[in-house]
C-alpha cells in the first residue's frame, strides 16, 4: 500500500493536517468552555451581589424577618439550585429552603468560605454539577444594634448555581466544533488527493508506463506535458533522454553494421593471409638454404659475403614475420602447469640482457617471496615477458632503469599474481597508447605490429589481464595478472580444454 509514492505523500499529509485541525478544536472547545465558566461565574456574582443588596437594605430598615422571603423570592430562579445564609460555624441561618435551616452548611461549601477562593464548582446530586459561591456579610455599625459588635463577620451568603445549562452550551459548541472539524479534514483531504492524483500520480504513472516501453525497446514513446513544475522539467529530461537514447541506437546499429563488414573482410584478408604466410614460408625456407650454402663457400674477406649475410637476416626477418602471422591466426593452445612466475621472470631477463647496447639500462627485480604458482605454459609466458622487456629495453635507448615487480592480489574472490614491468622511457603518447594492441599497428621501421597483440591474446589464452599506463614523466608500466593455482581451478581449466 505505502509503495506508491503518492500514497506516501497523502497518507502523511492528511494525518497531520488531521492532528493540526483537532489540535485547534481542541483548545478552541476548552477556550470556549473556560468562557462559558466565566460566564456563569459572572452570572452568579451578579446574583449574589443583588442578594447581598436587597439583604442588606432589609437589615438596615429592621425587617429582619423578610431576609428569608427574599431568598425564597432569589431561589426561584431557574437556574439556582441554593440559596442561603450560614453562621461562620457552619450553621445554616437562613435559606430559600426552609428545610435546611438549623442544619449544617455542605462540607464543599463550608471549605470553600476557608478557603481564599470566592467560589468553586463541585458536583451536587442531583443537580450536577454547580458553581458555588460564598461572600462573607460583615458586622457593619447599622448591625451592632442586633448583633453587637464582637463579631466581624455575622453570616456567609452562599449560592448554588447550576451549570446545566452551561453544559449543554459547551456541549452544542464541542459538537459543532467538532462536526466542523470532521468537515474541514474531509474536504482538504479529498481536495489533497485529487490534486496530487492530477498532477502527480497521473504525470508519474504516464512517465513509469513509457520507461517501461523504453525497456523494451521502443524509442518511438515521448510524453505532451504543457506543465513548466519539476514533473514538467522531468518530462522534458525523459523525452531528451530517450531522443539521446534513439540517436545512439542509430547510431550504434550503423557502428555494428560497419564492424561487421570489416570483421568479415578481416576474416578474408586472415584466411589470405594464413594461405600467402604459407606460401611464402617455403620459398623463404628455400632461399636461407641456397644463400647459406653459397656464403660458406665465400671467404669472410669477400665483399659478397657480408651481402649475403645481410639477406639472410632479412630472410630471417620475413620468416619470423611469417610466425607471427600464422600465430596470431591461429595460436597453439598452451600446455598448462603449475609454474613458478618469479623463475620464468628471472631467466627471459637473462636471456634478454644478451642484447647488444644494454649496458647503460639499471635492471631492478623485486620479486615476491613466497609467491603462490599461476597455472600457465611457461614458454609462452616466457614470450610474453621477453617481448615487453625488449620493447622497454628499446624504449630507453639513451639509458634508464627497468624495473619489474611481482606481487598476489585478490580480485573477486579469487588470488591472482601480478607482475609490472616498468621503464623510465619517454611514455608512449595516448593516441598510440590506445592502438598498442591492434594487430598490424607499430610505430616502428621494422616491426610488424604482431608482438604487443599476440601477448595479449597468450595472457587472455591463460584467463588473465594485461594493460597499460604511460606517463612522459615517470615512463611506462605493463600490467600483467594471472591466475594462481588452486585444484578446482585447474579441473575446470582441464575440462575446459577437453571440451
Amino acid at each position: 500500500m505505502f509503495k506508491s509514492l503518492t500514497t506516501r505523500i497523502i497518507v502523511p499529509t492528511i494525518t497531520l493536517l488531521v492532528c493540526g485541525i483537532y489540535a485547534y478544536t481542541f483548545f478552541n472547545v476548552r477556550h470556549q468552555q473556560a468562557q462559558l465558566i466565566d460566564s456563569a461565574r459572572e452570572n452568579t456574582e451578579l446574583l449574589l451581589h443583588t442578594v447581598e443588596s436587597s439583604i442588606y437594605n432589609t437589615m438596615h430598615l429592621g425587617n429582619v424577618q423578610d431576609v428569608g422571603s427574599i431568598l425564597a423570592m432569589v431561589g426561584q430562579h431557574n437556574q439556582l439550585v441554593g440559596v442561603r445564609i450560614f453562621h461562620p460555624h457552619g450553621v445554616i441561618l437562613r435559606s430559600s429552603n426552609s428545610s435546611e435551616v438549623g442544619r449544617t452548611v455542605s462540607f464543599n461549601d463550608y471549605r470553600l468560605f476557608q478557603s481564599p477562593k470566592n467560589y468553586g464548582i463541585f458536583d451536587l446530586p442531583p443537580y450536577g454539577e454547580v458553581l458555588t459561591m460564598v461572600k462573607p456579610i460583615y458586622n457593619e455599625v447599622a448591625c451592632h444594634t442586633c448583633h453587637g459588635t464582637k463579631a466581624r463577620v455575622i453570616g456567609i451568603l452562599d449560592i448554588n448555581y447550576s451549570l446545566s445549562r452551561t453544559k449543554m452550551q459547551m456541549l452544542e459548541a464541542s459538537r459543532i466544533f467538532i462536526i466542523s472539524s470532521v468537515a474541514i479534514t474531509l474536504f482538504l483531504a479529498i481536495a489533497i488527493s485529487l490534486i496530487l492524483l492530477k498532477f502527480v500520480k497521473r504525470p508519474l504513472g504516464r512517465i513509469i508506463d513509457n520507461m517501461s516501453r523504453v525497456e523494451k525497446g521502443d524509442l518511438s514513446v515521448r510524453i505532451d506535458y504543457s506543465g513548466k513544475d519539476e514533473i514538467g522539467r522531468l518530462i522534458t529530461s525523459f523525452n531528451s533522454m530517450v531522443d539521446r537514447l534513439d540517436a545512439a541506437k542509430i547510431e550504434l546499429e550503423q557502428l555494428h553494421f560497419q564492424q561487421l563488414e570489416r570483421a568479415d573482410r578481416l576474416a578474408s584478408i586472415g584466411e589470405m593471409a594464413a594461405g600467402i604466410a604459407h606460401e611464402i614460408k617455403n620459398p623463404l625456407a628455400g632461399i636461407s638454404a641456397a644463400v647459406t650454402i653459397i656464403k660458406d663457400d665465400l671467404a669472410n674477406v669477400d665483399p659478397r659475403y657480408g651481402i649475403l649475410d645481410e639477406v639472410l637476416q632479412q630472410v630471417q626477418r620475413l620468416d619470423k614475420t611469417v610466425n607471427d602471422l600464422l600465430f596470431f591466426g591461429k595460436p597453439s593452445l598452451p600446455e598448462l602447469a603449475c609454474i613458478d612466475i618469479n623463475d620464468i621472470i628471472d631467466r627471459t631477463l637473462k636471456f634478454a640482457s644478451q642484447h647488444r647496447g644494454l649496458l647503460h639500462i639499471e635492471k631492478r627485480l623485486d620479486l615476491a617471496s613466497g609467491l603462490p604458482t599461476v597455472y600457465a605454459d611457461g614458454k609462452q609466458m616466457q614470450q610474453v615477458f621477453l617481448n615487453i622487456i625488449l620493447n622497454a629495453f628499446q624504449a630507453m635507448a639513451n639509458g634508464g632503469t627497468l624495473t619489474i615487480t611481482t606481487r598476489p592480489i585478490t580480485r573477486e574472490g579469487r588470488m591472482f599474481v601480478r607482475i609490472d614491468v616498468a621503464d623510465t622511457g619517454p611514455g608512449i603518447p595516448p593516441p598510440i597508447l590506445e592502438k598498442i594492441f591492434t594487430p598490424f599497428f607499430t610505430t616502428k621501421a621494422q616491426g610488424t605490429g604482431l608482438g604487443l597483440p599476440i601477448c595479449s591474446k597468450l595472457v587472455h589464452l591463460h584467463n588473465g589481464e594485461i594493460r597499460v599506463s604511460s606517463d612522459d614523466q615517470r615512463g611506462t608500466v605493463f600490467t600483467v595478472e594471472l591466475p594462481a593455482c588452486s585444484v578446482n581451478e585447474i579441473d575446470d581449466m582441464r575440462r575446459e580444454r577437453e571440451a
